[in-house]
């Protein structure tokens, strides 16, 4: 069974082609700039990685360019789109009507398209994503696989925030929680690592990127997490402020001559890291910038440190304990200092790292960097939410 898995942000697509017989990726990529000027579709199928200037006005489009790829007669990796037995898309929300990945019908589209005003870019896109497939494959199964349905399960203590009750029932107004696939896919191998189901275990999975989230497991299932009704709770992200008094809104709203969706907006894409070093969202740059003296700079990584070492701290406290603590993300799959800052000091906890480990860690792969003394153990694992999107479209089609 092939299962094609589409990513579709605002302005790009990314895709990959699993053979579900082994679950080997056949054939990937990524379509940047749509519906700007410079367009281009990024791929590898059967030889060297490809880069391709191409015009991509919209999302349908840009799909269209993704079936060219995979079955072109010299490069591509099926000879028809009939190959595909079903899509799996990510969706970024689910809201309050989904808690696990569907068949997506008449009425899940339907219901998809009540949930807009709570991610309205990504909602759109994920639409577009879905739409495109259906205008070249109208009879392939399609299925949305969600990012906070992993987080459905989290008590009203933990999802809850202090409004009027009436407002939370009217509105939805709640803690949804995103980076689910991410969560979810990294508790399971964990589990593996250990020898035990996800369900015998309490894990706390650390997923640092550009975006930026911590969760606690037990049971195999989420009981709280940082990210709230939009991803901008929570951590300090690459352009996203993360936590702070909702009254800030309406300050800077006042002092800048915004209004209050335009001073979201600026903590959403201007804030966060890079907001506060000035140079950069990327932390390869931000670590350039220490070495060169930045003090802002330094200021940013520590900010993302302490709040990383808090809300373990804290979700130790909602466990009751934890059998692991998972760094996954790119720059917690690669940030070696991160990972020892922010684990520093817990040795009260039964945290201890071998620090020579942490910081030879071979590239993409999963690792143990704790040592044989401790407590609560620690690894590396590299992420894979797409082969998580197959394999749940694989069961749902089957």
């Amino acid at each position: 069974m092939k299962i094609l898995v589409i990513n579709a942000g605002s302005s790009s697509l990314k895709f990959q082609l699993f053979d579900m017989t082994n679950e080997s990726v056949i054939a990937k990529g990524n379509c940047e700039k749509i519906g700007l000027d410079g367009s281009f579709i990024g791929y590898k199928t059967t030889g060297d990685k490809k880069e391709v200037k191409v015009s991509l006005p919209n999302h349908t489009v840009a799909i269209a360019k993704v079936f060219e790829v995979l079955t072109d007669k010299n490069e591509g990796v099926i000879k028809s789109v009939d190959e595909i037995s079903a899509v799996g898309h990510r969706f970024v929300q689910g809201g309050w009507l989904f808690d696990k990945s569907c068949l997506i019908d008449e009425k899940a589209l339907s219901d998809l398209e009540k949930l807009t005003d709570l991610s309205p870019l990504h909602a759109k896109a994920n639409m577009a994503g879905v739409k495109g497939c259906l205008n070249v494959m109208k009879n392939t199964p399609q299925v949305a696989v969600f990012d906070t349905s992993f987080h459905a399960s989290m008590p009203a203590k933990a999802y809850m925030y202090g409004i009027k009750y009436e407002d939370y029932e009217k509105y939805h107004v709640r803690r949804y929680g995103f980076h689910g696939t991410s969560h979810r896919y990294v508790t399971g191998e964990v589990a593996s690592l250990l020898g035990k189901k996800p369900e015998d275990i309490k894990v706390i999975t650390v997923h640092i990127g550009n975006g930026s989230s911590i969760t606690a497991v037990e049971h195999g299932k989420s009981v709280d997490t940082t990210m709230g009704l939009t991803p901008l709770e929570g951590l300090v992200m690459g352009t996203r402020s993360g936590d702070l008094d909702p009254s800030v809104v309406s300050y800077l709203a006042e002092k800048k001559g915004m209004s209050a969706t335009q001073v979201v907006n600026y903590l959403n894409k201007e804030c966060g890291i890079l907001g506060v070093s000035g140079v950069s969202s990327d932390m390869r740059e931000i670590n350039s910038a220490i070495k060169e003296g930045n003090a802002r700079a330094r200021l940013a990584l520590d900010m993302l440190i302490y709040k990383v070492k808090k809300y373990i701290g804290s979700y130790l406290a909602v466990l009751g304990g934890a059998d692991a603590i998972v760094f996954t993300g790119g720059i917690g799959e690669n940030q070696e200092d991160l990972r020892e800052e922010a684990l520093e000091g817990m040795e009260y906890c039964g945290i201890e790292i071998d620090k020579e480990k942490n910081n030879n860690l071979p590239r993409g792969t999963t690792e143990e960097i704790s040592t044989k003394n401790s407590k609560i153990r620690v690894f590396r694992i590299p992420t894979d939410e797409e082969k998580l999107i197959a394999r749940d479209t694989m069961a749902l089609v089957k």
